[in-house]
C-alpha cells in the first residue's frame, strides 16, 4: 500500500506478541492443557485407545513372568518339567501375540484421533483468520501464517499420533515393571534408586537447554517461508531487474539460518537419547552383576529361600527383562522429548493465532443498512497505523450521493488510507466518518462493507471458472446478467473466444490470463454488483491506453447513480470527477473540480502538466 503504513519486517516477531522466546513452565502447562482439551473432546476414540494401551501393556508385562517360570521349570532339580515349560511358553507367546494385535489397533485409533484433532485445529485457525482485522495481515507475512497452518500443525499431529501413544505406554510399562521387579527382588531395585534420578536430572537439564532451540527453529522456518512466498510472487520483477543472484544469496542466508537452527535443535536434542541410554545400560549391567551374585549365593545355600535376597535363575531372567522394560520407556521418553519440545513450540505458534484479538465487535446499538443513499462525510479525521506516525491529519471530505470524488497525491500521502477508513479496515484515532448521517462506528460492519463494491489495483481471482469469478459480485445473478456485465467491461469477446468460454477455469489468482484481462474480469464483477457506492483504486492501471479508452464508457455506466471514490495516478481518468482532492503529507491541500484546480495553479496543475506536457 502506498499509504505510509508500517511495513512488515523479515521477522514478524520483533516488537509484537510473536516473540518466539523460551516458554515458561506456566505457558508449557497451559499448552499441555489446551492440547489435552482437544484429545478429551475425542473421548469416544481416546477411551478405547486408553483401554487398548492398558490391555496391550499388561499382556506385554506378563510375558517375562511366563518366560521366567519356563526357565525355572527347565532348571528344576528333579528334572525338566516339559509340561510346565510348554505351558508357560504357550502363554508367553499368546500374551505377546495378543499384545501386538492390540498395539496395532491402538496405532490405528491414535492416527484417526490425531487426524480429527488436526482437522479441527486447522478449521479453527482458518476460521479465526477470517475474523482477524486487516491490520494483522498487514503486519504478518503470508508465508509465516501458512507455515503455522501446515508445518506447525503437522508437527503437532506427529506428536499426537506417535509420541502420545509412547507416553501412555511408557507410564504404564514403568509402573507395571516396577511392581513386578518389587515382587521378584527388592534389593536389586535399589540399583534404580541411583540410575533413575540420574536420568531424570540429566533429562531435565538438557531439556532446558534444548527447548528454546525448537522455538527458534519454528520461527526461522516461518521467516524462510515468508521470504520465499514474497520472492515467488515477484518473480517477473526479479528477472526483469536481473536480481536472481542477489535474491538467491538472500534466500541462501535465510536458508542457512534456518538449517543452523534445525541443526542445533536436532543435534542437542538427539544427544539426549544416547546419554540416557548409557545410564540405563549401566543399570542393566549392575542388575546382571549383582543378580548373578545373589543367584550364586542362593544356589550355595548361603541365602535361604523365602528371604528377600533369595533369587532363582528364572527370577534373574524375569528381573532383567523387566528392567529393560522399565529402563526402555525412560530412554524412549528422552528420545521423543525433543519432539515434544518441537510440538510445544509449534502449538504455541498456532495458539497465538487462536488467541489473537478478533476484529472488534459491532457496537450494541449498531444500525442495519437496508437502503443507502450514498451520502458520505469524513469529518476532521486523524489516523496513523502506529501511534508515533500520523498518516492523515484533520481530513474533511463530503461526498454527495451519486457524485464522484477523486483522490490524488504523491506516493505515501495517505490515499489508500482513506479507503481503508471508509471500509472500516481501520478506525480513526479522532474525528468521525458518517454514512447517510450515521457514524460508521454505529453501523454494522457487514452492512457497511456490502454498501461498497471495490475494484483494486491488485486483482484477486480465485481458482474457478470465469463465470464463477464474475458472479462473485452477485451470487444470485442470472447467466444473462453475468454476460451483460462482461459486455459492459469489454471482456465478453475475449471470453467467448476461449475453447470453454465462460466455463474456462482460471488457475490460482488467474495467472493463466494477462493482467489486463484479470482487471477487466474484476470490473465486470463490480458492474454486476448492485452496491450503491464504488471504490476504484488504480482500477485501470493494468490495461493499456487503448483498452482503457474502450472501457471508459463501461466505467461511466458502472459509476452512474453511485457515490464513487477514485484513486488514480492517470489524471486523464478523473477529469470528469465532481470533486478532486489533493492529499499531500496527510492533509487535503487542494479541493475542487478539474478546471478549478488547473486555474489554481497548485500541486494538481503541476502534476497534470507533467503528464500532458
Amino acid at each position: 500500500m502506498n499509504n505510509g503504513m508500517k511495513l512488515m519486517t523479515a521477522d514478524p516477531t520483533k516488537g509484537g506478541k510473536d516473540t518466539g522466546t523460551k516458554l515458561s513452565r506456566k505457558q508449557r502447562n497451559k499448552i499441555i492443557l489446551r492440547l489435552g482439551g482437544y484429545v478429551i473432546r475425542q473421548w469416544h476414540l481416546f477411551i478405547p485407545a486408553l483401554i487398548f494401551t492398558l490391555l496391550s501393556n499388561q499382556l506385554s508385562l506378563l510375558g517375562p513372568m511366563y518366560s521366567g517360570r519356563a526357565i525355572d521349570a527347565i532348571e528344576n532339580a528333579a528334572g525338566v518339567d516339559f509340561s510346565a515349560v510348554w505351558e508357560n511358553v504357550i502363554l508367553m507367546v499368546g500374551c505377546y501375540l495378543v499384545s501386538a494385535i492390540l498395539s496395532y489397533c491402538l496405532a490405528v485409533i491414535m492416527i484417526r484421533l490425531s487426524q480429527r484433532i488436526v482437522y479441527k485445529m486447522r478449521k479453527q485457525v482458518f476460521e479465526k483468520l477470517n475474523t482477524l482485522p486487516v491490520s494483522y495481515f498487514d503486519t504478518h507475512p503470508t508465508g509465516d501464517i501458512i507455515s503455522r497452518i501446515s508445518y506447525d500443525i503437522d508437527t503437532i499431529n506427529a506428536s499426537l499420533s506417535h509420541d502420545l501413544v509412547q507416553v501412555m505406554t511408557s507410564v504404564y510399562t514403568v509402573v507395571g515393571s516396577l511392581i513386578f521387579m518389587w515382587r521378584i527382588s527388592r534389593p536389586l531395585i535399589l540399583i534404580f534408586a541411583i540410575t533413575v534420578p540420574a536420568s531424570i536430572l540429566f533429562t531435565r537439564y538438557r531439556s532446558k537447554k534444548v527447548r528454546p532451540m525448537f522455538s527458534k527453529r519454528s520461527r526461522k522456518l516461518g521467516e524462510l517461508n515468508g521470504y520465499a512466498e514474497e520472492m515467488l510472487s515477484g518473480t517477473r520483477t526479479i528477472e526483469a531487474y536481473g536480481k536472481q543472484d542477489e535474491i538467491s544469496e538472500r534466500f541462501n542466508k535465510r536458508n542457512k539460518d534456518t538449517m543452523d537452527a534445525y541443526y542445533d535443535a536436532e543435534y542437542y536434542g538427539s544427544a539426549l537419547g544416547p546419554s540416557v541410554n548409557f545410564i540405563n545400560n549401566l543399570s542393566m549391567s549392575l542388575v546382571a552383576m549383582f543378580g548373578g551374585l545373589l543367584y550364586m549365593l542362593s544356589q550355595n545355600g548361603k541365602i535361604l529361600a523365602g528371604t528377600v535376597f533369595f533369587i532363582t535363575l528364572g527370577g534373574i531372567a524375569q528381573f532383567v527383562q523387566y528392567s529393560r522394560k522399565f529402563a526402555g520407556p525412560i530412554n524412549e521418553f528422552a528420545n521423543i522429548l525433543h519432539e515434544f519440545q518441537s510440538a510445544f513450540s509449534a502449538a504455541e505458534r498456532v495458539f497465538r493465532i487462536l488467541d489473537e484479538e478478533p476484529e472488534a465487535e459491532d457496537a450494541p446499538d449498531a444500525a442495519e443498512l437496508t437502503e443507502t443513499e450514498g451520502f458520505v462525510e469524513i469529518d476532521n479525521v486523524t489516523f496513523g497505523y502506529v501511534p508515533e506516525k500520523t498518516i492523515l491529519k484533520n481530513v474533511s471530505v463530503v461526498a454527495h450521493p451519486g457524485k464522484t470524488i477523486a483522490i490524488v497525491g504523491p506516493t505515501g500521502a495517505g490515499k489508500t488510507t482513506v479507503i481503508n477508513l471508509l471500509m472500516r479496515f481501520y478506525d480513526p484515532q479522532s474525528g468521525e466518518i458518517r454514512l447517510d448521517s450515521i457514524p460508521s462506528l454505529k453501523i454494522k460492519r457487514e452492512d457497511l462493507r456490502k454498501a461498497y463494491t471495490m475494484v483494486l489495483q491488485d486483482t484477486w481471482l480465485f481458482n474457478g471458472s470465469i463465470y464463477e469469478n464474475i458472479r462473485y459480485g452477485k451470487e444470485n445473478a442470472t447467466d444473462e446478467e453475468v454476460k451483460a456485465a462482461a459486455r459492459s467491461a469489454r471482456i465478453d469477446s475475449y471470453i467467448e473466444s476461449l475453447p470453454q468460454g465462460y466455463d474456462t477455469v482460471l488457475s490460482d489468482e488467474g495467472v493463466n490470463i494477462s493482467k489486463g484481462q484479470r482487471q477487466l474480469i474484476t470490473i465486470a464483477r463490480a458492474i454486476l454488483s448492485d452496491a450503491p457506492m464504488l471504490i476504484l483504486d488504480e482500477a485501470t492501471s493494468n490495461v493499456d491506453s487503448r483498452t482503457e479508452f474502450k472501457i471508459q464508457e463501461a466505467m461511466s455506466k458502472l459509476m452512474e447513480n453511485r457515490t464513487c471514490f477514485v484513486i488514480a495516478h492517470r489524471l486523464s481518468t478523473i477529469q470528469n470527477a465532481d470533486t478532486i482532492l489533493v492529499i499531500k503529507d496527510g492533509t487535503v491541500t487542494e479541493q475542487g473540480n478539474h478546471k478549478e484546480l488547473l486555474r489554481l495553479g497548485g500541486f494538481y496543475a503541476t502534476l497534470y502538466n507533467s503528464q500532458f506536457s
